[in-house]
């Protein structure tokens, strides 16, 4: 998923897909311990996508702020 696609989104929106994410990723880390999960590349891929997730909320959250 893409930074610019996540902007788009709104805050709510995007809370629930932070709480998706780190959800599947706890999943991965699971499989990842018990030697089932295959594609190993993708722990790295959701922990990117939980700090670009974090970015925007945190960018969303100072807009708010600041107005």
């Amino acid at each position: 998923m893409k930074a610019s696609e996540l902007r788009e989104l709104s805050y709510q929106e995007l809370e629930a897909k932070a709480r998706e994410v780190r959800g599947e990723y706890f999943g991965a880390r699971v499989r990842f311990a018990t030697g089932q999960l295959e594609n190993t590349a993708k722990l790295r891929l959701l922990r990117r996508d939980i700090a670009r997730l974090e970015t925007v909320l945190r960018e969303k959250a100072n807009v708010g702020a600041s107005r």
